[in-house]
């Protein structure tokens, strides 16, 4: 058969599947299954969307301004992919995912919202590694047989990696800080003249601290 001869055959199935958008005859993976992946994929970046906000707006304290901007930053970075993906889904043919109810039940990652700024990090750096290891895993499945959705995984992967480097640095930045301020023992927590801001019982050596009141 001669190329030419090919070109007509290629021009005619487009014609007849139209309905099927980017899919055509020679996609080589099961479709139902690429699309479930992609949605699994889907939902453990809206389920990061949700968690970075809500760390966002829930971060305090004195150096908690920094982490706030970089907790927004990957929100929005994290929207973008998901963009990208449910928009790929619908290339393939499928329907992204997102009703709320399913969304936990499908993201690889949790909804964790940790008690503290040095919590809400840590949680964040333990979902974008779980993140990595999943889209490693993808890119694998998808190989050459479905180069666009491979080559959309490894440029999300690259970003994800960056946000796990950037939390990296502000754990250790922020459990710096953490162990050069003064902590309280459960004790002095307690203790009626703590409460009042009398200050914390003297140890030996030195004198006991004064809390001004305001």
């Amino acid at each position: 058969m001669s190329f030419l001869s090919k070109i007509r055959e290629i021009r005619e199935r487009a014609r007849q599947q139209i309905a099927s958008g980017a899919v055509t005859q020679d996609y080589r993976l099961d479709r139902d299954q690429a699309v479930g992946i992609l949605n699994e994929a889907l939902a453990t970046e809206l389920v990061c969307v949700l968690r970075y906000r809500f760390h966002y707006y829930m971060a305090t304290g004195i150096h908690s301004q920094a982490v706030k901007e970089e907790f927004k930053e990957h929100a929005d970075e994290e929207q973008e992919h998901a963009d990208r993906i449910a928009e790929r889904i619908k290339q393939l043919g499928g329907k992204p995912r997102m009703n709320p109810a399913e969304l936990t039940g499908l993201s690889h990652s949790e909804y964790k919202e940790g008690t503290s700024l040095t919590d809400m990090i840590r949680e964040d750096l333990v979902a974008e590694r779980i993140a990595i290891e999943s889209y490693r895993e993808m890119i694998r499945y998808f190989g050459e047989q479905d180069p666009t959705s491979r080559r959309m995984l490894e440029e999300i992967l690259s970003k994800e990696e960056e946000h796990a480097d950037e939390l990296t640095d502000l754990l250790f930045a922020q459990e710096s800080k953490s162990a050069g301020e003064p902590r309280q023992t459960q004790a002095q927590a307690q203790s009626p003249s703590f409460l009042e801001g009398a200050g914390s019982p003297a140890t030996p050596g030195h004198p006991p601290r004064n809390r001004s009141k305001h």
